[in-house]
């Protein structure tokens, strides 16, 4: 194999979900497919992180234009009810809660879950920025409802969220069950996603 193929093939193959066979199909498509499609393929990737960033609020994916705040079209979405405040640990989980229909608030996007296993801890979670969002004078929050994955370390997220957050006087409520237990959002259908966040409860 060529070695320029074959480190086309080892970068593909860091893609989630994407093994190393599974990656030289892709590279081979690119190589012996349409021209066209290869090329622009490549200018798209070339420019998708200059131009597509996480939001400035709440850390969604955004379009990024230079000298204009970068807000995700749920930020600028004046329709929302910016009182409801929806926590989630990553993009992926926020784009299947949208999937759902059942969200009609707006994000905050975590990045990450606590994971004392894994060296994450609370320092290492955005929880200050999260703090300032909910206290903010010009978006006042009434509820923030925690949609991280019910897993160990999902709800051991969830219980620092309610812990730190419980002493603003904001109402914490939990997604309800329904997502399978240790499950990702990202997989759930959204059917059990919908009802999951209607049927939310409050801590204690």
């Amino acid at each position: 194999m060529p070695e320029r193929l074959a480190r086309v093939v080892q970068m593909l193959a860091r893609l989630p979900g994407v093994g190393e066979k599974t990656a030289l199909r892709y590279a081979l498509f690119l190589v012996t497919g349409d021209e066209s499609a290869s090329r622009e393929l490549g200018k798209e990737l070339a420019e998708l992180r200059d131009f597509v960033r996480p939001c400035e609020r709440c850390g969604n994916i955004a379009e990024a234009s230079p000298g204009v705040p970068t807000l995700c079209s749920i930020c600028k979405d004046e329709r929302r009810d910016p009182a409801l405040l929806c926590i989630v640990a990553r993009v992926q989980d926020l784009l299947a809660i949208e999937r759902s229909g059942a969200m009609r608030g707006r994000y905050f996007v975590l990045g990450r879950l606590l994971s004392p296993l894994e060296g994450v801890g609370a320092d290492e979670l955005p929880i200050d920025a999260l703090r300032a969002r909910v206290k903010a004078t010009e978006y006042p929050v009434r509820e923030v409802l925690v949609a991280t994955p019910p897993s160990v370390d999902g709800e051991a997220t969830a219980l620092l969220i309610a812990r730190e957050l419980g002493a603003l006087g904001v109402n914490v409520t939990r997604i309800a069950s329904g997502v399978p237990h240790g499950g990702d959002l990202e997989f759930a259908d959204q059917v059990t996603l919908g009802r999951a966040i209607e049927g939310r409860k409050s801590f204690g």
